[in-house]
């Protein structure tokens, strides 16, 4: 009888010691919460535009507008991804939800705010220059008169030579589209085209790195970068601007903008 008594009180504690166990091994309500609640900021870029977005030697995404997203997520204590978008399908994949932004030396067009996207303050002044080969005997874009001109696809390069500079193209022997200014500046070193119409920056950035190249001395369109959001996304906007502000009064702007002197003068936020 007493050996049955205290199997039945060995019994009894183990059973009691489960169900301590299983207690303490619940999740905190709390903690679960807030792991659910840590946000993760889709950033949409042109992984080919240096020096604002580009793929480095590493094969990860760099450039200023990388890194100062990265650090404006770090101050929300976000989590942040970056995706690749199409650039002349950005702003159909920002709003399949594909990203939660396009973030990467876009300029602020009028045609987006009158679709009701929400767009952030500029933060660049940019122009539209013309690329050509050295030695290629052309000084001004109405020496390219009858000549082949290349310019990226869903660029305001690409709405200027159809709006505001369309005389200029006429004067073209023709415009070439193609989806990445790589694909410009490979079809201009290739002979097939004579000049690619592209952002100040980014031809800045290609003639430094590449031998061959000169940036023509006329600015053909003066513009502003911004960040565009969704509709809707005001809130995000803000968010985003909010942390770009901190990062602009403790010098973290200025430290990251630094590493990019081809653009440090143009940036509204310091000049």
């Amino acid at each position: 009888m007493k050996k049955a008594l205290s199997l039945i009180l060995a019994l009894i504690l183990v059973l009691s010691l489960a169900a301590c166990g299983s207690s303490g091994g619940k999740e905190d309500p709390d903690a679960s919460a807030q792991q659910e609640e840590t946000t993760t900021f889709i950033m949409g870029i042109d992984p080919e535009y240096p020096p604002f977005s580009y793929l480095d030697a590493n094969g990860d995404y760099s450039g200023f507008d990388v890194e100062i997203c990265r650090a404006a997520c770090e101050k929300l204590g976000w989590n942040l991804e970056v995706f690749g978008v199409n650039w002349d399908d950005k702003l159909v994949q920002l709003d399949a939800g594909e990203c939660d932004c396009i973030w990467s030396g876009m300029t602020i067009l009028d045609s987006m705010k009158e679709s009701g996207y929400v767009l952030s303050a500029p933060y660049y002044d940019n122009t539209q220059v013309l690329l050509v080969k050295d030695g290629s005997g052309f000084t001004s874009s109405a020496d390219l008169a009858g000549k082949d001109v290349a310019v990226q696809l869903g660029t305001s390069g690409e709405a200027l030579l159809n709006g505001d500079l369309s005389d200029l193209a006429a004067t073209f022997n023709s415009v070439v589209t193609c989806d990445s200014f790589l694909k410009c500046f490979t079809e201009l070193d290739g002979g097939a085209v004579d000049a690619v119409f592209v952002d100040l920056p980014v031809a800045t950035s290609y003639a430094a790195e590449n031998d061959g190249f000169v940036i023509l001395n006329e600015n053909l369109g003066a513009e502003q970068y911004g960040i565009a959001f969704r509709s809707g996304d005001a809130e995000l906007c803000a968010a985003i601007e909010g942390a770009v502000a901190e990062l602009v009064a403790d010098g973290t702007y200025a430290e990251i903008a630094e590493k990019y002197p081809d653009i440090v003068n143009n940036l509204l936020f310091l000049n």
